[in-house]
């Protein structure tokens, strides 16, 4: 189908399925498949190994697509979610588990969450505040419907949740107590260590952790509290919960598609996780467009196309170019031998996945330099 100047309906979509790479429509995120789903498969093998649900974030990839995939070849039990409208294209597209890891406060959003369970999802929050229990119940009965409930820690991150074990057990037993609620255990990430560079660094930093959950864990049984889930763990700690002896969930979302931040960790062995752990399974696409300069090439992926707030783009599979500056609309490469032409493709790992996905539309899915699969970026820019 084509329209009035002859150009095919439907530019807005870089890529069709058998298309070569060569054609695909830049600056857009591919996915190599094979290396997906070989740290899908990875991660959810491990999780089975270790006696460990696998509660993926969502927040990552905002693609319903994906975690379908970690659903079915990861061994994914559910879906973390940060926000109330994400979790709600999550919800609509049938996912059955969901946890929005977060504060859900302000009387429309609660509303709204409290509206979810009718689409016949199990839905959970994070709560660190009395007053956010009486909300939450309060639409939960106005609604005729159930809220899970999880008390958040703040074991490091400095970010929500409470640090005192007292504090832990007044709000399960509020929230036990509330009308519409169901106290269904702990939140306790520790996002603050996740890229530190040395693994005894970050391990020092969760045996902290731990020692707090554990305590909070002990004070609970002693009321009666069973926790039905202690959730926790990321890319750069999950081997950590999962030796705990009281984490049961990790909530784990990178190592899907490994950006450059996290990839400079070092594993326990001293070696960068993406060489080995993890695959580079996301990339960000892109054409030179100038290369007027001898030693330096302008590509078509800047700002508008990736956050760098973690850092520039790596140039994958390359060492003799090098990705140096950018602004909106331009990035400019480092070529010193001369060796990129006009037209040439490079694929970039960005430097921190979560935002640069939420810039896109699109995930155009590759197996052997074809589309196979283009998938929407299901949730991009929910935000409330």
């Amino acid at each position: 189908m084509r329209d009035f100047d002859g150009l095919e309906v439907g530019f807005d979509v870089p890529a069709r399925p058998g298309m070569p790479e060569a054609e695909v429509q830049t600056p857009c995120l591919v996915l190599d498949l094979d290396a997906l789903e070989r740290n899908l498969r990875k991660m959810g093998a491990y999780a089975a190994a270790h006696g460990m649900r696998l509660r993926v974030h969502g927040k990552m990839h905002k693609s319903v697509d994906v975690y379908r995939l970690q659903e079915e070849i990861g061994g994914a039990c559910g879906i973390c979610c940060q926000k109330v409208s994400e979790a709600e294209v999550f919800a609509r597209a049938g996912v059955k588990d969901i946890l929005v890891s977060n504060q859900v406060r302000g009387a429309a959003k609660v509303d709204r969450l409290a509206r979810m369970p009718r689409l016949g999802a199990r839905v959970i929050c994070c709560v660190d505040d009395l007053a956010n229990v009486a909300e939450l119940s309060a639409a939960a009965v106005r609604h005729g419907t159930q809220i899970e409930c999880l008390v958040e820690i703040d074991c490091g991150a400095g970010r929500c949740g409470v640090t005192a074990t007292a504090e832990v057990v007044t709000l399960a037993k509020a929230i036990a107590a509330a009308p519409g609620l169901r106290f269904a255990g702990l939140q306790a990430y520790q996002g603050a260590m996740q890229h530190l560079d040395r693994y005894a660094d970050r391990k020092a930093k969760l045996d902290v952790a731990v020692a707090m959950v554990r305590e909070a864990v002990e004070a609970l049984g002693a009321e009666g509290l069973d926790c039905d889930i202690v959730g926790g763990g990321g890319t750069g700690s999950y081997y950590f919960e999962s030796a705990s002896g009281v984490y049961n969930e990790l909530q784990c979302g990178s190592y899907a598609f490994m950006d450059a931040d996290y990839g400079r960790i070092l594993d326990e062995e001293g070696r960068r996780i993406d060489r080995g752990e993890w695959e580079n399974a996301l990339f960000l696409l892109t054409s030179v467009m100038s290369h007027v300069k001898p030693d330096r090439a302008v590509v078509d992926a800047g700002l508008k196309a990736q956050s760098v707030d973690s850092g520039l783009p790596v140039v994958f599979g390359r060492d003799d170019v090098r990705y140096v500056k950018c602004s909106d609309e331009h990035g400019v490469v480092e070529d010193p031998a001369g060796a990129l032409k006009v037209g040439d493709r490079l694929r970039l790992v960005p430097g921190h996945c979560d935002p640069t996905c939420n810039l896109h539309d699109w995930y155009v899915g590759l197996r052997n330099g074809v589309v196979e699969a283009v998938w929407p970026v299901s949730a991009r820019g929910k935000a409330w």
